[in-house]
């Protein structure tokens, strides 16, 4: 008579991982990454400060798919088309600013142009 160890139906499988249990290697990893990301953002704000949303974002696309699988399906498309705006957005900014920028150029050289013209003449000295 088999026992019910040996039955089909007793087999025990091994557990598997829980893939939301951190181990010691991706606590190292998450400390590794943490730290890039702070010298990374004390560039970004020390050299150009407006990169900042978009190093959020990146940072926030890098880490919902990893820390949390079942809404990185959900959650991706909104990031890319959030990612994809701040771009657009940055991009027309950026385009304003110049065309400001040549608008305020114009105007100096048209008062600086005036004020060449407004001047009188410097006297001239008598011929001896």
């Amino acid at each position: 008579m088999a026992s019910p160890k040996h039955n089909g139906s007793d087999v025990e499988h091994p557990a598997e991982p829980d893939p939301l249990a951190e181990t010691h290697e991706d606590n190292e990893e998450l400390v590794a990454t943490a730290a890039t990301v702070c010298v990374v953002g004390a560039g970004v704000l020390i050299f150009e400060a407006a990169l900042l949303p978009g190093l959020v974002l990146g940072i926030a696309t890098a880490l919902v798919p990893k820390y949390l699988p079942r809404m990185g399906a959900a959650v991706s498309p909104l990031v890319k088309s959030t990612v994809r705006s701040a771009y657009k957005m940055g991009q027309k900014t950026r385009e304003m600013v110049a065309e400001m920028q040549e608008q305020v150029h114009d105007i100096v050289a048209e008062v600086d142009a005036e004020a060449e013209k407004a001047q009188p003449p410097a006297p001239t000295a008598p011929a001896a």
